[in-house]
């Protein structure tokens, strides 16, 4: 025997429904931004030039020669 819980229980299925379809392709989105790893390192590389002219490994020459290859 089933029990009639009303007509807005379709709606509250539909409701639940959608949000687990939301949580899945968030995710999955959230996983692959993950998995594909950083977009630029960019950024990272000119702090790592400047460390090695501040511990005097490169000169300022070697240091603006390797910015201008990091930039294009």
């Amino acid at each position: 025997m089933m029990m009639d819980l009303g007509a807005g229980s379709g709606w509250i299925g539909a409701i639940w429904m959608l949000l687990f379809w939301a949580t899945v392709v968030a995710l999955v989105v959230w996983a692959v931004s993950r998995l594909s790893g950083p977009q630029t390192t960019h950024g990272r590389a000119e702090e790592i030039l400047e460390e090695r002219f501040a511990r005097g490994e490169i000169d300022a020459k070697e240091l603006d020669e390797r910015r201008r290859e990091l930039g294009g």
